[in-house]
C-alpha cells in the first residue's frame, strides 16, 4: 500500500495498527517518490535485542571511588 505523506501524519496511529494486525507494509510518499516504508516488527525481534549485551561487561573493584587521577575539571579556577 502507497500513501502519501499527509495522509501517512493524519492517520499514522491507524496506520500502525494496522501493520501490525494485517502484517502489511505502507510504503510513504512525498510528491509521488517513495521516501518511507513502514513493515510489522518481527515477533521474536524484540527478544533478540533485550539482554544482548547481558554477562559481556565485567566490573573489577568498586567503580564508585575515584581513580587518583586529577582531571581538568577538578582545577577550581586554576
Amino acid at each position: 500500500m502507497d500513501i502519501p505523506a499527509g495522509q501517512f501524519k493524519a492517520r499514522c496511529l491507524q496506520l500502525i495498527n494496522m501493520v501490525k494486525e494485517k502484517r502489511s507494509e505502507i510504503i510513504v510518499t512525498k510528491r509521488g517518490k517513495p521516501v518511507a516504508k513502514l513493515v510489522p516488527l518481527e515477533e521474536d525481534a524484540l527478544d533478540g535485542l533485550l539482554g544482548y549485551l547481558r554477562g559481556s561487561v565485567t566490573i573489577v573493584g568498586d567503580i564508585t571511588l575515584p581513580v587518583g587521577e586529577r582531571w581538568d575539571a577538578d582545577a577550581d579556577g586554576e
